[in-house]
């Protein structure tokens, strides 16, 4: 099965309708400018990235290699997706009964689910107090 750089490679130009333009900015804020760039950037590659047969041998191959000898970081274009999901990790915590009930009371005033509030009230801090840190 071919890869998608195998099927670029043959790419001259991609086709935008309004409709993908538009949906394509409002999902990553990415202009159909910006995505060819990525794509037909082709300077960026110095030399190819061998093919892996899994994920086990491209992390042994790259715990050797260097990434530079087969790509020029400075031509790179950089590139945000917005509305990518951060990664989550489960954890536990112990918390006071009173403390969860008041959560869940001020929860329900809002119409979220309590651990949400939680993970609002614990995202607001944290950034109040890291832009606090650099003042």
């Amino acid at each position: 099965m071919k890869d998608w750089t195998d099927i670029l490679s043959f790419a001259e130009d991609f086709e935008w309708d309004e409709g993908n333009i538009k949906k394509n900015w409002e999902k990553h804020r990415v202009s159909h400018i910006e995505c060819e760039e990525i794509f037909f950037n082709r300077p960026i590659m110095v030399k190819m990235i061998p093919k892996f047969k899994s994920e086990a041998e491209e992390d042994k191959f790259w715990a050797t290699h260097d990434s530079t000898e087969y790509v020029d970081y400075s031509k790179a274009k950089h590139i945000i997706f917005p509305n990518l999901k951060p990664s989550t990790k489960t954890i536990s915590i112990r918390l006071p009964e009173s403390l969860i009930e008041h959560l869940k009371v001020l929860a329900n005033k809002r119409d979220v689910p309590y651990q949400s509030l939680l993970k609002m009230f614990l995202s607001e801090k944290v950034a109040e107090e890291l832009h606090g840190a650099t003042k």
